[in-house]
């Protein structure tokens, strides 16, 4: 069953030079125009099911809020409909229906009646409502004195305590200290453990591959895709380097043509692994490769490995790859090649948690570039990013790429993550005139199995040295 409906809802505002340029179109002869319309959404259509979260992603300006506003009834649709099926509360612009000379308590009930409880419904509630806020006798006195961060907290406490049946979020997870936005996370928990149908628009990406069932994504009022928060986080974040998100489909045949044009034709197996891992060419690896560490270079007649030798070199036969990994990137290099070495320098997918790993990748530049950054992450199967780093945050000096260049770059370190899988992603990308460049990414390219006998809290061991001793306890008397 859906609790939220959204068909075709397209949003159009006229857009005037000067304000007075609406009075003389308004008054003047209806065939000329004075403004331009501006499509904040186009035909835009999802449902949300009973009890799920939701969240709606996308840069600013795609459309997040407006499409939250018309489903709230702050906003009507230029075109299509929205259906909603239970009450709403909305956290939109916190505090936008108080009075300024009102104290907190007339705001609690003016605003209570507005939602359409009674009185005595919002004094049932008023106990809950305070305890959250947490701002003391300030409640007595008029809101116009409160400072901002006691303003929000008493206007999310409102919202987020009349138990409606739809929750809609927009980017108000982020207010007062980490104490109260920790106390928040909490609620929002609760009441989606309680079945409360959720619809939230934030920026923290954390957040909504944490909290969400199904994701939205919106680009320039356009609706993109849906589906599984971390696929579409992932897409999300080839709009915000200006790459089409749905680039990348046939990602796997497009690098496996260039690499056979280069002299790197795999072979039937090689030819299948590159096809799922969206990464081309054949053959293995000694695992003495591994050993080193930093970045090292080679081109045709440099004396080290040949473009050519480095292409053909497969880690990746001897790795459980992903079918579904996405690859992207403008194409000024390729990964060609990714491994995962254990401390004994072998290929392998399954660590051993407290051991030392290598993370290795090979990329080849199909044109110069002043200062590549070669990176990986770790991402659970969610798709939220646990750890990683990269070549500038590690202070590693780089020497400029020229065209034809063959990298080959080493991540060594242990491996403090507790058991269980995860995903590997690398990336290779620049800053060109000041502007971020993707060249490549692979995202969840390939599977690690942290096999581990002993677990602790969270998503990472500290190591703990435990020491415990019975002391000797002396009353005075």
């Amino acid at each position: 069953m859906n609790a939220i409906e959204v068909r075709d809802v397209t949003k159009v505002y006229r857009l005037y030079n000067k304000p007075v340029d609406r009075l003389l179109e308004a008054l003047g002869p209806k065939s000329k125009s004075r403004h331009r319309d501006f499509y904040a959404l186009k035909g835009v259509s999802f449902n949300v099911e009973k009890g799920t979260t939701v969240g709606v992603i996308g840069t600013n300006g795609s459309g997040k809020s407006t499409i939250l506003k018309i489903i709230t009834g702050v906003l009507t649709p230029t075109t299509g409909s929205v259906e909603v099926k239970g009450t709403v509360s909305a956290l939109l612009e916190l505090g936008a229906g108080f009075n300024m000379e009102y104290t907190g308590i007339e705001n609690i009930y003016m605003n209570g009646t507005m939602m359409g409880y009674s009185r005595q419904e919002m004094e049932e509630k008023i106990p809950e409502i305070l305890s959250f806020a947490d701002i003391g006798d300030f409640v007595n006195q008029p809101v116009k004195s409160y400072s901002s961060g006691m303003f929000v907290r008493l206007a999310f406490a409102l919202a987020i305590n009349v138990e409606p049946d739809i929750l809609i979020v927009d980017e108000a997870l982020s207010v007062g200290d980490v104490f109260f936005q920790a106390k928040c996370y909490h609620k929002m928990e609760e009441i989606r453990k309680k079945g409360t149908t959720i619809v939230m628009v934030t920026h923290d990406m954390s957040s909504i591959i944490k909290y969400c069932d199904k994701v939205v994504l919106l680009n320039r009022g356009d609706f993109v895709a849906e589906g599984a928060p971390g696929k579409m986080v992932d897409l999300y974040k080839k709009i915000l380097v200006g790459l089409d998100p749905m680039q990348g489909e046939q990602a796997g045949d497009l690098i496996e043509k260039k690499l056979a044009k280069a002299g790197g034709q795999a072979g039937k197996s090689g030819a299948a692994r590159a096809d799922a891992s969206g990464v081309g060419g054949k053959g293995t690896d000694g695992s003495a490769d591994a050993a080193g560490q930093g970045t090292d270079r080679a081109s045709h007649g440099s004396g080290g490995e040949s473009a050519e030798s480095m292409i053909s070199a497969r880690w990746l036969d001897s790795l459980v790859v992903n079918p579904n990994s996405l690859n992207y990137g403008d194409g000024s290099a390729e990964i060609i090649d990714v491994g995962v070495f254990d401390d004994q320098g072998r290929l392998t997918n399954q660590i051993f948690k407290g051991s030392e790993m290598t993370i290795r990748m090979k990329v080849r530049f199909a044109k110069a570039a002043s200062m590549p950054i070669f990176a990986f992450t770790f991402k659970d199967k969610k798709g939220f990013e646990l750890t990683g780093t990269n070549t500038m945050y590690e202070d590693v000096q780089m020497e400029p790429a020229a065209e034809g260049d063959v990298y080959s770059i080493s991540f060594k370190q242990r491996m403090n993550l507790q058991g269980g899988d995860y995903l590997l992603s690398m990336g290779c990308t620049s800053f060109e005139n000041g502007e971020f460049v993707v060249y490549n990414r692979l995202y969840d390219v390939v599977n690690i199995t942290v096999i581990s006998s002993k677990n602790t809290v969270g998503v990472y061991d500290m190591e703990s040295e435990v020491v415990v001793k019975k002391e000797v306890f002396v009353s005075e008397k």
